[in-house]
């Protein structure tokens, strides 16, 4: 059965297609996951896709293979997965207009301005990318109605929420069940942005979370009693293992599931090959008995331990956070083979410095399996300070007693260095060819169209009016954690107050008692993660919010559109007439990453009025993507402590709440209500540009004090408050912050221009 495009699984009510998704980051990726019997692949091309440091396809290599694939009943799925700059509009346009007419079986995106272009287009069959972040049936329903026909599922759901969601939506679900991780909740990463500009948003994470970092883990007690910060510790504290759902595909099959996708256009072909040939094992059997299933997991796990990865985990199948973050294993992957324990040149072999690796698995006799290395097999060097790491093939590889290799080493490394076998040269197949060696027929190339304007949402005026979308003053809004820290405000009152909707501070929403603001200054935000559990907790409070004068919101994740939006649908179908409440104001968070007017264009025809920018934006883009009449209607954020990722648990993973990396750039572990949250110390801050953006017509902002005192666990200080408020109205600079890229904007490859 190995290698068919398609299997049925026989499960109630009636039998599903599981189709088993593969990454091709490389042609010859793609040969191995197609001979090893994928039904479907997905792949890149050279720009706009999450994988920009993958090598991607020539657009004759992807027609070629579009055509041969399609003949033999397999089906290619392109990743547009990345947020778009407006001077990037035209080449997006082009893109899309492409894959309309060669025809691909899917599109996978991110951006919603992606989302909104692609709509012209009525032969392409758009899917949502995990980046989306939809892990409610809610989100899942929301983007049906935009046109998605597939939906790749936050990884990190449990078995029990993937069954809700599927039973609440008819949409199609994809999910991960292979490969590495993020250490961050999906699509809210914006460490590698704040590092230098390379956004995971761009398809240019440079994997931040997985180098080495140094804490102070807690405190020491001496004899007379005093706490003393305890010696600093290095660990690689946010490197996830890899996902490994093998076992679990029975059960993905009988909950509805219809794709499961597998991680690695960064992998070798080699590893692509290992990962489909287990899976399709597995797959292949569900038709059959106890026994024939028991066989073919057995095998599938056999052929698993090659796939020279990560340890694994099953993450939110079976949550625990030691199987998820093991601090001692460094961030890349391969089995460790321990250090290198001495070097010495090789003038008379000519294969150069060679140094000397022992390890218990080269015995014989090893429990966990012997390994014998020869010339060929490939190994990854990692220098012991985290500044480097290679990869090398073998020119020399020579037992040395039962324990140990000498092997040819490539310069800069040395004793105390690790070493990890990525490769073996047996491990090395020549699969048949997809691409066609001739690729003459295919010419096709994106034009030079330009993009069309977006459109405007039915019924909107051209130019709409300030007053009545935004009743809100024009100034400073302050964006706090907790109802304490209202108080602080109140000694210098701003336009309005940001106050995020969490259950602590609903209580004191839905108390009575008096606040130092009134509800109608007072703008509540919604966490950009949005699951069936938050869904349960958030679904009655609108209206019983509104009773007590709350009505306006930033949303951040899909699934807040229609949470919020249906309930003002139903007063007014309603033949009743009750008393006249204000209309619930939606403004769109800085996590439905408007970049770029199709996006906002986005956001506005689902009910929203204004918009904060993300975090990630500067300047030049922010005035390119609004027009002078709207700047009004947009929120900028001028100090904060952006939220670089957050881990997805309920448990104090860590015994310290700071840490600081080679540069002896410092952050901080701030643990909350589900999410444990990684902030910079350095805030961002931009005040002295706010008489440069008033100039341009932008009339709101917003200081957010949030991120420092994320969850109230520590109250906003009012000599702080002050300052910054101080700096903002003046318009002055304040010491001791970031730019983030306000300044330089995205990390721009010129090649990506081509």
């Amino acid at each position: 059965m190995k290698g068919k495009p398609s299997v049925f699984v026989n499960v109630d009510p009636k039998p599903k297609l599981l189709e088993l998704l593969a990454p091709a980051g490389t042609p010859e990726a793609l040969d191995a996951a197609i001979a090893e019997g994928a039904d479907a692949v997905y792949l890149g091309l050279k720009a706009f896709n999450a994988r920009m440091r993958s090598a991607n396809f020539a657009y004759s290599q992807f027609e070629g293979a579009l055509r041969t694939l399609h003949r033999s009943g397999r089906r290619v799925y392109v990743t547009v997965n990345t947020v778009f700059e407006q001077r990037e509009a035209d080449r997006v346009y082009q893109l899309l207009k492409y894959l309309a007419a060669t025809g691909p079986d899917g599109i996978i995106v991110q951006d919603f301005g992606i989302l909104m272009m692609a709509k012209e287009f009525k032969q392409l069959k758009i899917h949502a990318s995990t980046q989306m972040n939809i892990a409610s049936a809610r989100g899942v329903n929301a983007l049906s109605k935009c046109g998605v026909s597939r939906v790749v599922l936050a990884r990190e759901l449990s078995l029990d929420e993937i069954k809700n969601i599927r039973q609440k939506t008819n949409m199609e679900l994809e999910v991960f069940v292979h490969g590495a991780l993020c250490a961050s909740a999906s699509g809210l990463c914006l460490f590698s942005s704040y590092l230098g500009g390379k956004s995971a948003n761009r398809g240019l994470c440079t994997q931040a979370c997985r180098r080495l970092y140094n804490a102070n883990e807690g405190f020491a007690v001496n004899e007379a009693g005093l706490e003393l910060t305890s010696p600093v510790k290095s660990g690689y504290y946010f490197n996830p293992c890899d996902l490994s759902l093998i076992n679990r595909i029975p059960e993905l099959a009988e909950a509805g599931v219809q794709a499961c996708k597998i991680e690695g256009r960064m992998k070798s072909a080699e590893y692509v090959g290992t990962v489909v040939s287990a899976y399709r094992t597995v797959i292949d059997s569900l038709g059959g008995g106890d026994n024939e299933r028991r066989q073919a997991l057995e095998n599938a796990q056999r052929i698993l331990r090659n796939d020279f990865a990560r340890p694994k985990t099953e993450y939110f199948f079976n949550m625990a956070p030691d199987t998820v973050f093991r601090s001692e294993q460094d961030g890349g992957t391969g089995i460790s083979l321990g250090t290198i324990i001495k070097v010495k040149s090789s003038l008379t072999t000519g294969t150069g410095r060679q140094g000397l690796i022992q390890d218990e698995r080269f015995k014989p006799d090893c429990a966990n399996g012997s390994i014998k290395l020869s010339a060929g097999d490939s190994l990854r060097f990692h220098k012991a300070d985290d500044s480097r790491r290679l990869a090398h093939k073998l020119s020399l590889a020579e037992s040395s007693g039962s324990s140990g290799y000498f092997v040819s080493i490539p310069e800069g490394f040395e004793v105390g260095d690790s070493v990890y076998l990525i490769q073996t040269k047996a491990m090395t197949k020549r699969y048949p060819p997809v691409i066609p060696k001739d690729l003459s027929p295919f010419k096709r190339q994106p034009g030079r169209d330009r993009a069309p304007k977006p459109a405007q949402p039915a019924g909107a005026d051209v130019k709409p009016s300030v007053k009545q979308t935004l009743p809100f003053k024009e100034g400073i809004f302050v964006q706090v954690a907790s109802i304490e820290d209202l108080y602080v405000v109140q000694s210098q009152r701003p336009a309005g107050v940001i106050l995020p909707l969490n259950r602590k501070n609903v209580r004191s929403l839905l108390d009575e008692k008096a606040l130092p603001f009134k509800s109608g200054e007072i703008i509540l935000t919604l966490d950009p993660w949005f699951g069936e559990e938050d869904e349960e907790f958030l679904s009655e409070l609108p209206e019983l919010l509104k009773e007590q004068g709350y009505w306006s919101y930033i949303i951040n994740n899909p699934g807040h559109f229609s949470l919020l939006r249906d309930k003002d649908r139903s007063e007014k179908n309603q033949t009743v007439k009750k008393e006249k409440k204000p209309s619930t104001l939606l403004i769109a968070g800085p996590w439905l990453y408007t970049f770029n007017a199709w996006a906002a264009s986005f956001v506005a025809s689902q009910g929203t009025s204004a918009f904060v920018t993300p975090l990630e934006n500067n300047r030049q883009n922010l005035e390119k993507t609004i027009p002078g009449f709207l700047r009004r209607q947009v929120f900028v954020t001028l100090f904060s402590w952006p939220p670089l990722f957050r881990i997805k648990t309920n448990n104090n993973l860590y015994g310290f709440k700071h840490f600081f990396d080679s540069r002896d750039e410092s952050f901080s572990i701030i643990n909350g209500d589900g999410s444990t949250v990684v902030i910079p110390d350095t805030p961002f801050c931009i005040t002295d540009k706010k008489p440069f953006l008033m100039e341009a017509g932008f009339r709101r902002f917003i200081l957010d004090f949030s991120g420092g005192t994320f969850n109230g666990s520590f109250s906003l200080k009012k000599k702080l408050y002050k300052e910054v408020m101080k700096a903002a109205e003046e318009g002055s600079v304040l010491s001791g912050i970031s730019r983030f890229n306000w300044k330089n904007g995205f990390y721009y490859d010129l090649k990506d221009t081509q």
